[in-house]
């Protein structure tokens, strides 16, 4: 069984259009869809980055910059993670089908991680 990265992007996030009950709705249903793919044993770890925008590091051998991110060149950012298994791509599309992430206009972009 393949592993799968569904990697959480978004554009920066405006909480101030949530009530404070509204993102504990919205925690509650990570918490649930989470729960569900781990009762199935497909679940192979995940993590919601933090609000800071990192590092970006670019260039080749000796020759590189690092900047600090998010980048004005860039309306997305990437909120989090979850690694998944699943069969092939097909499966793996099924069970982030349902991942509250895409009620909000967001996407998720999955990418099968390398064997090691």
């Amino acid at each position: 069984m393949a592993q799968y990265m569904l990697l959480l992007v978004e554009e920066p996030p405006d909480f101030s259009k949530f009530s404070p009950e509204g993102i504990q709705q919205l925690i509650a249903e990570y918490k649930n869809w989470r729960n569900r793919v781990a009762e199935s044993g497909k679940l192979a770890g995940g993590a919601k980055l933090c609000d800071e925008g990192g590092k970006y590091l670019s260039g080749t051998g000796d020759d590189f910059r690092v900047t600090d991110g998010p980048f004005a060149e860039a309306k997305e950012i990437l909120g989090g993670y979850f690694m998944i298994e699943a069969a092939n791509y097909d499966e793996a599309v099924e069970l982030a089908r349902d991942c509250p992430h895409l009620k909000y206009g967001t996407r998720i972009e999955i990418r099968e991680v390398q064997p090691t």
